[in-house]
């Protein structure tokens, strides 16, 4: 799983990476509770990209969740009759979560972040 995450930053690149997750988790919720009244093919990808926004938020399986919002904005993109703006904003914020990783305060970097190995010489 080390592969799927180039970085578990720490200081403020790593308060950055938390406040991304947590806009675009935001976002993602709000758009799907903002079409609560549209049609079962409308609600569908947005039930998806606000699930994958829920795992974004806590940072968790960070890499699965953002490719997922990327490909269900790219379909609500193209196949709904809106506004396709804001969903490419919102494809772009996944492609760059999933590229960037989760950061150190995420469930991911407690589950699979770096651990320190110190080995010993034997005669000590």
């Amino acid at each position: 799983m080390r592969r799927l995450f180039f970085t578990f930053a720490d200081g403020p690149p790593d308060f950055g990476l938390l406040l991304l997750r947590v806009v675009a988790a935001a976002a993602l919720i709000a758009r799907c509770v903002e079409h609560h009244n549209a049609s079962l093919h409308t609600i569908t990808a947005h039930i998806v990209a606000a699930a994958a926004g829920l795992l974004l938020l806590f940072g968790s399986w960070t890499f699965v969740a953002a490719t997922i919002v990327a490909i269900a904005e790219l379909f609500i993109a193209f196949s709904h009759h809106q506004d396709p703006w804001f969903s490419f904003l919102l494809t772009s914020l996944g492609i760059v979560i999933a590229l960037l990783g989760p950061g150190a305060w995420s469930v991911d970097a407690h589950r699979f972040g770096w651990k320190r190995i110190e080995i010993r010489r034997r005669d000590e």
